[in-house]
């Protein structure tokens, strides 16, 4: 049984540096402004330590995105069910990925959205107010903020032209070698289903691709 996010406690990471780094070097690179030592410490008391273990929830479709998180350790997908009880895919995501349903989180909304861990996963986590309170006057932060944005209309474009006009050989391509590590960290069925085809003609694809 999957157990929700709410149910576990937030914690302050014993060693908050090392957890804290690789989202310090993410927010880095994405930024012209660097960031000052009071804001990386202010940064660090922001973003909370969350651990969950594979197929533990982070969101359920019909709960208030609470939190951002981003992702230091694992692998989550984000996906809505139908009234069949398929599965869609609408996410997968690895470190330096962040997990959040962007519209619920944004408008206080109840998601449509599942978000679950696929392997033990440690994050840092964040809440809406609390970026507003702590972290929105970080010039830094802004910048990065902004170019995500960018990222993630472009991204979305992308996709959707890729679902309306790419053949299921072209999506498979264009998604091996933009994504080539999730390959390896995600089953062909969940690939499947993140690329809008069939696990069978994923199948297919792989095969013709390696007696080539």
């Amino acid at each position: 049984m999957q157990r929700d996010i709410k149910n576990l406690p937030l914690r302050r990471s014993l060693f908050p540096g090392s957890m804290h780094e690789s989202l310090i070097k993410y927010i880095e690179s994405y930024t012209t402004t660097p960031l000052t030592e009071k804001e990386i410490d202010v940064v660090k008391n922001a973003f909370v330590l969350k651990k969950i273990r594979k197929k533990q929830y982070f969101l359920q479709e019909g709960q208030v995105c609470k939190y951002a998180a981003f992702i230091v350790k694992g692998a989550m997908r984000q996906y809505s069910v139908d009234d069949k009880g398929t599965e869609h895919i609408v996410g997968l995501l690895i470190e330096n990925w962040w997990a959040v349903d962007r519209e619920s989180y944004v408008m206080l909304t109840p998601s449509v959205y599942n978000i679950d861990a696929w392997e033990d996963t440690e994050m840092l986590v964040i809440t809406k107010a609390d970026f507003l309170n702590h972290l929105s006057s970080i010039p830094a932060i802004n910048e990065m903020a902004r170019k995500l944005d960018e990222n993630y209309a472009i991204a979305t474009q992308k996709r959707l032209n890729a679902n309306i006009s790419f053949s299921a050989e072209k999506r498979f391509a264009d998604f091996a070698n933009s994504h080539s590590e999730f390959l390896q960290r995600f089953p062909q069925h969940i690939i499947a289903s993140y690329l809008g085809i069939t696990k069978e003609t994923l199948s297919r694809i792989r095969h013709q691709a390696v007696n080539k």
